[in-house]
């Protein structure tokens, strides 16, 4: 029997371990995806207590434990104490046996704290207690957080009208890690609420200072923003869509739905995906123009629960995954893009797991040679970041492309302590890779180029693709 998060977690074999101890576990870290806040950063922020870095903000625990039953005041309550929230997920970790919470629970515990007792309502006081002295010494701040698991770089997400004054002060006072913002720009292309999409862009044009009459002036606030990402050390963009845009549109029509939607009335469906596919185009040239990698997560079903939308508002763990058609409004995106010459580097996210295979075949019609790996088939996302998700989006991306080529793992995570997300990762990569080995599946003979390919997935790729 095995131990529990021991040496060899996940790693089933010698060649397993082999390939973890010897090429993936001393790798740095690029997160070239998260959603921490750069201010956080800057600050260098100290945590009070393992509850507020554990619990703030995170939608993954506040789901399982609303499904365990936990009164919604120990979860987003505004005059409940970090301690009751903290039991409240204590008594939850239990009964997550089995949802990669569990297992991320305690890696963050051990890799962090040194902590190997097992979370429970038995141990919750002495671990909180543990856990909550050590932040208050030396070493465990936002920046000797991401010093202490080897972090190179982060992304973070940023929207056009962010003032980016943190990356700007940390580039400036040359913080050892690159903190760079990345571009994401969906509510410059969200018509389909016209009170809100003019209030954008009367904030994008104050802050461009672009007068934007029209839609033209539009694109000209956009691009001086983008100019201004590329100064503070963006090099990649982000898109989070439920489904990819891709309608015949001309630029008349453009131009009158911008109107309609500034001057207040709603566009109809159909002028809503012509607005989007022309945005998603556009934003697509600049991105080539610059040399920057742009990204697409979709698929995403959000906000389904009105009651607690209306209470707590987004992003609190009431999204889903989407059943939409992507395929061939993909594929006609992708191609006017490479027609042109003009497609960059793309990553390509799904969150519905249907549509692994379609996605990663998708990604070998538009690369050209030029990059190696130029179109990717992204990470497991979200609900598909777990042991299961991640075998899957490998082995699909094995049989039909190059995995040797793959840009590898982030966190698109809000918290400090998520980086063991990327050891994860590197484990289930090596016992993939080790299991076929131990059954002849791969030679035993190219064990070397195999470790070269597993510090390529871990680090050299996604350091070369970005261009760090």
């Amino acid at each position: 029997m095995k131990t529990f998060i021991d040496d060899n977690f996940v790693l089933q074999t010698t060649f397993a371990q082999q390939l973890y101890n010897g090429h993936a576990k001393n790798q740095p870290i690029i997160d070239y995806h998260c959603h921490l806040d750069p201010k956080q950063i800057f600050e260098n922020r100290k945590f009070d207590n393992l509850g507020q870095l554990w619990l703030e903000g995170d939608h993954y625990k506040w789901r399982a434990m609303r499904a365990n039953g936990v009164n919604e005041k120990f979860i987003t309550g505004k005059n409940t104490s970090d301690w009751e929230k903290f039991e409240k997920w204590a008594e939850t970790v239990p009964y997550t046996m089995r949802n990669p919470l569990y297992h991320w629970t305690h890696l963050e515990l051990k890799t962090c704290f040194g902590v190997t007792k097992l979370l429970n309502p038995v141990t919750a006081r002495e671990i909180y207690e543990e856990c909550s002295a050590k932040l208050q010494t030396p070493g465990y701040t936002a920046r000797e957080l991401m010093k202490k698991y080897h972090v190179v770089a982060v992304c973070t997400t940023d929207d056009p009208i962010d003032t980016l004054e943190y990356h700007l002060a940390l580039k400036n006072e040359n913080f050892s890690i690159k903190v760079l913002p990345t571009w994401r720009p969906d509510k410059a292309m969200s018509v389909e609420n016209a009170a809100a999409f003019r209030a954008y862009v009367e904030k994008l044009s104050e802050v461009s200072g672009v007068a934007i009459n029209n839609y033209a002036d539009l694109l000209q606030a956009l691009k001086v923003r983008h100019d201004f990402f590329a100064s503070a050390g963006c090099k990649l963009s982000d898109h989070g869509l439920e489904e990819f845009y891709a309608e015949d549109y001309t630029g008349a029509e453009i131009e009158n739905i911008f109107k309609k939607a500034y001057n207040g009335a709603a566009p109809t469906r159909e002028e809503t995906r012509k607005f989007k596919s022309a945005m998603l185009i556009e934003g697509a040239k600049m991105d080539w123009e610059k040399g920057w990698t742009q990204q697409f997560h979709y698929g995403a079903l959000r906000n389904n629960n009105t009651r607690f939308f209306r209470a707590i508002g987004a992003d609190t763990g009431f999204d889903s995954i989407g059943d939409w058609n992507t395929a061939q409004s993909l594929s006609k995106f992708l191609d006017r893009l490479d027609s042109e010459d003009k497609l960059a580097k793309t990553i390509l996210y799904n969150l519905n797991p249907r549509d692994n295979a379609m996605l990663a075949v998708m990604a070998g019609n538009f690369q050209d040679g030029s990059v190696a790996g130029k179109i990717q088939f992204g990470s497991g996302w979200w609900f598909l970041d777990q042991k299961d998700g991640i075998e899957n989006q490998l082995n699909t991306l094995s049989v039909t492309g190059l995995l040797s080529r793959f840009v590898g793992m982030l966190t698109d995570s809000r918290s400090f302590l998520s980086y063991p997300r990327h050891e994860y990762f590197r484990r289930i990569l090596c016992n993939i890779l080790g299991n076929d080995v131990a059954q002849g599946l791969l030679p035993a003979s190219e064990m070397p180029f195999l470790g070269k390919m597993v510090e390529d997935i871990s680090y050299n790729n996604a350091n070369k693709f970005f261009n760090f």
